[in-house]
């Protein structure tokens, strides 16, 4: 059997656009409002963790097709790197996708999908791993395709005979639609009042000319 170890070291992994998503629906916030540093710092330090890194990954919009959003998120991303946080970006790619009207008719609008920001998260997750970087890697994010990667860190932790575990944490409330987190991994449910006291007091929207 695996010995805990008496001070588990952590790595946060925020899948930027996820935890938004969950915030969204969870709150009722409109755009992302969260210090992932302070989060990430919340949740360990409730857990008995020691924080180590934080890793922020996301898509992001080219200025010629948001330059709003890419605004935000070069200044956020921005004050992320001042604060120590590892950052991670790729402009998003853009493709024409197809939805049912509720009158029948059928409606094309150009929708942002993120290409390889999932696949740098998951590689990021497995290579810490194989290197002993830490022993709990928490992962801000309800994406099932990083179920694979749960997997993979349990091979690794019978490979070394060293204890790590994954953790998936996301904000939760009565009008979440999702209640889930990855499968293969413990979940914590953040609450309102946790997620609240971790806001970024910085609005890096581009101000409204008049």
């Amino acid at each position: 059997m695996l010995v805990d170890p008496t001070e588990k070291r952590a790595i946060a992994f925020v899948d930027g656009q996820n935890l938004f998503r969950c915030a969204k629906t969870a709150f009722g916030y409109t755009y992302p409002n969260y210090d992932v540093q302070a989060l990430s710092e919340a949740v360990c330090a409730k857990q008995g963790w020691k924080l180590i890194e934080t890793r922020f990954y996301t898509g992001v919009p080219d200025p010629a097709d948001d330059s709003r959003w890419n605004h935000f998120w070069t200044k956020k991303l921005l004050q992320m790197s001042r604060q120590g946080v590892h950052t991670y970006s790729r402009l998003l790619r853009y493709r024409n996708q197809t939805f049912r009207l509720p009158d029948g008719s059928e409606h094309a609008t150009l929708v942002g999908q993120e290409k390889g920001v999932d696949v740098r998260l998951a590689l990021d997750i497995v290579g810490s791993a194989y290197q002993r970087a830490a022993d709990v890697f928490l992962v801000f994010s309800q994406d099932q395709d990083l179920s694979e990667v749960a997997d993979e860190l349990r091979m690794i932790s019978a490979g070394q005979s060293k204890w790590i575990k994954m953790v998936s944490a996301f904000p939760s409330s009565p009008t979440s639609t999702n209640r889930r987190g990855i499968n293969g991994t413990d979940w914590i449910r953040i609450d309102r009042a946790m997620y609240d006291a971790c806001l970024d007091s910085r609005d890096y929207r581009p101000k409204t000319q008049t």
